[in-house]
Formats: C-alpha cells, structure tokens, sequence
C-alpha cells in the first residue's frame, strides 16, 4: 500500500500541467491583447481625457490577467514542489515545502488581483456609483485573508511540523 501511495502522489501532475497550460495560455493571450492595445494606440492616437482613461483601464485589466497567470503558475510549480521533485531550482522566496507556503503565495496574489481591481473601479469611476460597498467588500476580504495567514501554525525550518 505504500508504494502505491508513493507512485499516486504523481497523479497531480495532471494538475501540474493544467496549470501551467492554462497559466501560459493567459500569459500569451495578454501578451496578444498588450500589442494588439499598442497598435491600436500608435495607429490612431485619440488625444482626449476619456481615451487616456479607457487606455488606462486595459492595462490595468492586463496587468490583472497577467497576476492571475502568475498565481496559476506559482500553483502549478508548487503542487511540483510538494508532490512531484522538491529540488527544482526556484529563488528562495518562491520555494514550497508545506501546503501552507502554496496558500500563503496564492493569498498573496488574491490580495494583489483584488488592489488592481479596485485600481480599475477607480479609473473607470463615473463619479456616480458608490464605490465604498466594493471597496468596503474588498477590504474585508483582505483583512480576513491577512487574519487566515497569521493565525495559522508555523512550521519548523527542517520541513517538518513542530
């Protein structure tokens, strides 16, 4: 039983791979979207306060999409991490070596996904709509993921659980 064990933990490579696809398929469409966005400015430059504005709120939906590429790539080189080889090379503040470091790097960039969000409500803000419910809603959310990650227990710097 526990060989088998050992040889299903392989299993989430399926994972592996989905995410890393479905993380470079969202990096190479933004990388479409960023040129395509350019060309269109460079052709026919619209020199006005509402142009700026709407080149401003593509960006800042590119640079989300490219975060949320990032946080798929991060899971899909963590589940690596954790099941598959913990001896790929990755700069030490991208190293995985518990479940609790996957989730605190996916936190991460939840939190940063939900700023630029809000970065873009704030551009494309009529001056109309109410802007403090979503804004309100956010800050819950990161007040109750920043609770979650240091609440939780640490782990001992040899890679087990003290």
């Amino acid at each position: 039983m526990t060989r088998f064990f050992a040889t299903a933990r392989f299993t989430i490579l399926i994972a592996v791979i989905g995410s890393f696809l479905a993380a470079i398929t969202l990096l190479i469409f933004g990388g479409l979207v960023t040129i395509k966005v350019i060309a269109e400015t460079v052709s026919s430059p619209k020199i006005e306060f509402k142009a700026m504005k709407d080149l401003l709120l593509a960006f800042i939906q590119l640079v989300d999409l490219y975060l949320i590429a990032t946080a798929i790539f991060v899971i899909a080189l963590g589940l690596y991490e954790l099941f598959v080889d913990e001896r790929v090379t990755v700069p030490a503040w991208l190293e995985i070596h518990h479940l609790d470091d996957l989730k605190e790097k996916l936190i991460g960039v939840i939190v940063a996904v939900m700023a630029v969000y809000f970065l873009g409500l704030l551009v494309s803000w009529d001056g109309q709509s109410n802007l403090l419910i979503p804004g309100g809603a956010l800050a819950l959310v990161t007040v109750a993921l920043t609770y979650f990650i240091s609440n939780k227990p640490r782990h001992s710097p040899g890679g087990r659980d003290s």
